[in-house]
């Protein structure tokens, strides 16, 4: 290209990229046509005249996320740069240190961006016990006027006031709308006490809204001591007793197996929790888990068809996406493992 030939393309460019004119305008402007627009900006990419950079913050990885995303028909998957490993601090005759992965500790910050896109005016938003949906409440700070409800108990009573009770209030704060909370543990000893809980009025109130929820943010763990809030709250023989069943996954008090199938159903009768069935229901269900050690739970959740959105981090999605076989579509179907199929928000099954 020629000096005159650089000028003009260059001034092309600018419109186009910059401006943010049309072909058509530009055409008219410069007095040829919109094929010549077409095929100058063409060239100025071929030579380096523009460069397109897309950017996103450092800590999102933009490819890891739409291809977990692709592979799981999620409606959105957003991934997190995984946190650095940690170093024990061993001695020398203990022999050399090793290093773990840890939990990603800035989840809940882009769960909270993330719900500031999704919630409309007027939604309803259900939040379930967990440290990661705990943790995004506390770094809302902004959410059109919904309402918020609470869709699990509490892992401890008198926790309450740090936990899941404040996560609704702060959120309908931010919101500036109703907030209904559950005051009970979210595990009881038997199944008449949780039915008795369930009919008090205010646990009542907030199980009416259940299926008013449009938006639903949600926890995933392990089944492993330390990792999911289920797994600490039983016995050591219950425990054994899921194990055996196959159990890898918990979300909300609900067990699953490696391919995302339920079991332990009669748990859901002792707990203070929304029903499976319901949550499938839910037109957007956004969970919020990362790190190494429950890469394997959230795939089976994954497969469960509950969740419709993921924010989760490096590791988990290199993890979810070395998988073979074809990955599960949730976000397209709801489609139940077990082969119970449920309508989605339109109606169709």
């Amino acid at each position: 290209m020629g000096p005159a030939e650089l000028v003009q393309a260059a001034a092309m460019a600018r419109r186009f990229y910059l401006e943010g004119k049309s072909k058509i305008q530009i055409a008219e402007e410069f007095g040829v046509s919109r094929f010549k627009v077409a095929r100058v900006l063409e060239t100025a990419l071929d030579r380096d005249l523009v460069r397109i950079e897309i950017r996103v913050p450092a800590e999102l990885d933009a490819e890891r996320s739409d291809a977990l995303r692709a592979r799981y028909g999620l409606r959105h998957a957003v991934v997190v740069e995984s946190a650095p490993a940690l170093t024990d601090g061993l001695d020398d005759a203990a022999g050399p240190a090793t290093t773990a992965p840890t939990d990603p500790e800035n989840l809940g910050e882009v769960a909270a961006d993330l719900l500031g896109e999704l919630v409309d005016e007027g939604d309803v938003l259900g939040l379930a016990w967990g440290r990661s949906t705990i943790n995004m409440a506390a770094a809302l700070h902004r959410l059109p006027p919904c309402t918020v409800v609470q869709l699990t108990g509490v892992y401890d009573a008198g926790t309450a006031e740090r936990g899941s009770v404040e996560a609704v209030r702060r959120a309908a704060a931010v919101s500036g709308g109703e907030a209904h909370p559950i005051y009970a543990p979210m595990l009881l000893p038997d199944s008449a006490t949780a039915a008795a809980l369930r009919r008090q009025p205010g646990i009542a109130r907030a199980f009416e809204y259940f299926d008013k929820v449009t938006v639903a943010a949600v926890s995933i763990g392990s089944w492993a001591p330390g990792i999911s809030t289920v797994y600490d709250m039983l016995s050591d023989e219950e425990r054994a007793q899921y194990a055996s069943l196959g159990a890898a996954a918990e979300m909300s008090a609900h067990l699953f197996d490696t391919e995302g199938r339920r079991i332990g159903r009669d748990l859901g009768e002792r707990c203070i929790t929304v029903e499976a069935d319901r949550l499938r229901r839910i037109p957007e269900v956004v969970a919020i888990a990362g790190g190494l050690r429950k890469a394997e739970a959230i795939g089976a959740v994954l497969r469960s068809g509950l969740v419709t959105s993921l924010v989760t981090d490096t590791a988990v999605a290199d993890y979810l996406l070395l998988e073979t076989g074809p990955g599960p579509r949730p976000a397209l179907d709801r489609a139940d493992p077990d082969g119970v199929s449920q309508p989605g928000p339109g109606g169709a099954s």
